[in-house]
């Protein structure tokens, strides 16, 4: 999908004052980053993001119409200052005819880009449960592999898959930790939703309701 299709396609749900929209760009969470900033240009918030798609191959943004005062006078300014925004005309935030924030933008946008990895990364960040089923699952590679290996070979393959296994989550969890310092030092606070998945959140706001960002 061209850059001109994704950035039509978002602001014309925005056109229709929709409580919600959604964002799903083909390629890196940076794009994804960069038309949740220009969402928020008209007065909406971050809500959530996950994989989604054949073999969760696209990131899927959700922001949320921010009811306050303050997010309508943000939406009434950037409909004045740029009234040909998906016809052709200069779009909030973004650099003419691309995804590529402006300088100006640089800095919000790679705040959203960090929200968005945090988020879809809990994918792959392995709770107790998970873990105990990953080692059983090696385990298991272990025991097939005697039939075709000697137990030196089987015991060596099955113990690689397990450290690969290992090492992979850890990976994962570090890089995350450093994604929730950086969001912390930009003064979110983390919170629990209701599945027990840390969360980020501005000052003020609260997890997203079903269609208010600031509902309990």
């Amino acid at each position: 999908m061209s850059i001109e299709r994704h950035i039509a396609g978002l602001l014309q749900q925005i056109a229709r004052q929709q409580d919600i929209v959604e964002i799903a760009p083909q390629g890196t969470t940076a794009k994804a980053a960069a038309l949740a900033h220009v969402a928020e240009q008209y007065g909406y918030t971050y809500g959530t993001a996950y994989r989604t798609g054949f073999k969760n191959s696209l990131v899927q943004v959700r922001m949320y119409r921010d009811p306050r005062p303050d997010a309508r006078v943000r939406e009434a300014a950037t409909i004045t200052a740029h009234p040909q925004a998906g016809n052709g005309g200069t779009v909030p935030g973004l650099e003419q005819g691309s995804l590529t924030p402006v300088p100006e933008a640089v800095g919000a946008a790679a705040v959203l880009k960090d929200l968005i990895t945090f988020d879809v990364m809990a994918l792959y960040i392995a709770n107790r449960s998970q873990k105990v089923k990953g080692y059983l699952a090696c385990a298991v590679v272990t025991v097939l592999l005697l039939f075709d290996k000697s137990p030196v070979e089987a015991v060596i393959s099955g113990g690689a898959v397990a450290l690969l296994f290992t090492v992979a989550f850890q990976v994962g969890a570090i890089r995350r930790r450093k994604i929730a310092q950086r969001l912390t030092a930009a003064g979110f606070h983390a919170v629990r939703d209701e599945q027990g998945s840390q969360r980020f959140l501005r000052p003020g706001h609260q997890l997203p309701g079903h269609a208010n960002p600031f509902a309990a």
